[in-house]
């Protein structure tokens, strides 16, 4: 598998579990203990910024 593919498919699941976190931040925050919401939310963003990293790193090949 070249890297390019490999990438795309690591971007590709990472933004699958983002929209799933995102989804259940939204959906189910209210309920949450409030240390469970704030990692959840701490977890979406290092998860964005990863895809950032991942899409900059993709565009290099």
């Amino acid at each position: 598998m070249s890297t390019q593919t490999e990438l795309n498919t690591i971007t590709s699941t990472l933004g699958e579990v983002a929209t799933r976190i995102t989804a259940l931040v939204e959906s189910e925050g209210p309920q949450m203990e409030s240390d469970v919401y704030s990692e959840l939310v701490a977890a979406e963003r290092t998860i964005g910024a990863l895809l950032r990293r991942l899409n900059r790193a993709a565009r290099r090949i």
